[in-house]
């Protein structure tokens, strides 16, 4: 299974990991605040279909790498963006849909699955209105995935800052034969 996410149709990505399990432990990472502020943003999700979603950006949380200097606000203070659960199905599916990042709203949706004592989890982001945000959000996704996988498996956690512009620019020259994605404001 490739780290890279890969391309459904125009304004989507999807990621796939087989992470430690059990289910529950993955599902509390990805739904609860503390925890999920571990490896992704920190804030409250209220648990049914039709609540809010607070995601807290404060990636000196979760690297104590040095951060370029366009995003060194949101790294030491932090960002607050949110959103509206579409889908809450424990401990099986997580859906939102994401406000706040300075563009047209987003869809983000967490499976996860059961396989042995692992559980594969399936990230799908969609409406995403440009091929630039597809590059940067795949990256981004990319990294905080492989933060989760650390935070699970009780590793030290990967580098973050270090690799993200290049792994954005990675994205970018994988997606360039793409068509830039239409209508979905």
């Amino acid at each position: 299974m490739s780290e890279y996410g890969i391309v459904l149709e125009g304004g989507a990505v999807r990621f796939e990991r087989l992470l430690p399990g059990p289910i529950e432990r993955v599902w509390a990472y990805i739904t609860e605040g503390g925890k999920r502020s571990t490896w992704f943003c920190g804030g409250e999700t209220e648990p049914l279909v039709g609540g809010k979603v607070a995601l807290f950006f404060k990636h000196s949380e979760i690297t104590d790498e040095r951060p370029p200097e366009s995003a060194r606000k949101m790294n030491d203070e932090g960002a607050m963006m949110s959103g509206t659960v579409t889908a809450w199905e424990p401990p099986h599916r997580f859906a939102f849909n994401w406000v706040g990042m300075g563009e047209p709203d987003s869809d983000v949706e967490f499976e996860l699955t059961k396989e042995g004592e692992k559980v594969r989890l399936v990230l799908t982001h969609r409406r995403l209105g440009t091929k630039a945000r597809m590059a940067m959000v795949s990256s981004g996704w990319h990294l905080h995935l492989g933060l989760l996988e650390d935070q699970l498996n009780g590793s030290k956690p990967r580098g973050f800052w270090s690799k993200h512009e290049a792994l954005e620019q990675d994205y970018a020259a994988r997606q360039k034969h793409l068509p830039e994605p239409s209508g979905l404001a």
